[in-house]
């Protein structure tokens, strides 16, 4: 089985723990591409899948894409440009969308996760819109399924006591990048920022990335599975 995970430094996998490199370790069976990019949003994303096209035929393709269009608004540099407004999103989401199905079987629509480890500040709120979106975008494709990140993260931000904290200087996000590459100095800095599945608000430390794993994993084996029930 041959796997894209298209997306932005989440998928890349820096800063913070990457989920992508848990990913591939737990499955060496299966044949994974990262096409992560640092600072993508859905119109960046449509540009770079319209200049070059995927390369392969996927089996899978996982689109986790999004976050960068609400982050980049509390960032002070903007390094690629978002979306004006909930309508540009969805067409620009379902450009993407179209370009993606084109080279692969099946794709998984994946929702921005968080901005903050405070499940009901602004930018939360703004991604569940967002979600909403994407969820009935998915709707409308038999062979597009839908997960709900945003939710998977909810669940376990209400057990415990977060801190507010969201890095919003890019130069202290790039030094993040530089000096945080060692999961456990990241989980370290994490936890001094009082957050529990973030290093930034945004990026994963350990646990986050551990969470998404799981979610991933869920969906390649129930995939798997279907695979050897048709045959």
């Amino acid at each position: 089985m041959k796997i894209a995970c298209i997306g932005d430094s989440l998928t890349e996998g820096r800063p913070g723990v990457s989920f992508f490199k848990q990913l591939t370790a737990k499955h060496p069976h299966l044949e994974f591409d990262n096409l992560g990019k640092p600072g993508e949003t859905v119109k960046s994303l449509q540009t770079r899948l319209e200049k070059s096209k995927l390369a392969s035929y996927y089996d899978l393709s996982f689109l986790w894409i999004g976050v960068n269009d609400v982050y980049a608004k509390l960032l002070k540099v903007q390094a690629q440009p978002v979306t004006e407004d909930h309508q540009e999103f969805k067409e620009n989401y379902v450009n993407v969308l179209e370009v993606i199905l084109a080279s692969s079987k099946h794709v998984v629509l994946v929702t921005p996760a968080l901005v903050g480890e405070e499940i009901r500040n602004a930018s939360n709120m703004e991604l569940k819109e967002l979600s909403s979106i994407i969820h009935s975008i998915s709707s409308k494709y038999a062979n597009v399924s839908f997960l709900n990140m945003q939710k998977v993260f909810e669940s376990h931000l209400e057990q415990v006591d977060s801190s507010d904290y969201i890095n919003t200087n890019v130069l202290k996000v790039m030094k993040d990048v530089l000096f945080y590459k060692n999961p456990l100095r990241i989980d370290r800095l994490s936890q001094k920022r009082g957050l529990h599945f973030t290093l930034d608000g945004v990026h994963l430390n350990s646990k986050g990335a551990e969470l998404v794993v799981d979610q991933y994993t869920t969906v390649i084996e129930q995939l798997l599975l279907q695979e050897v029930t048709v045959h």
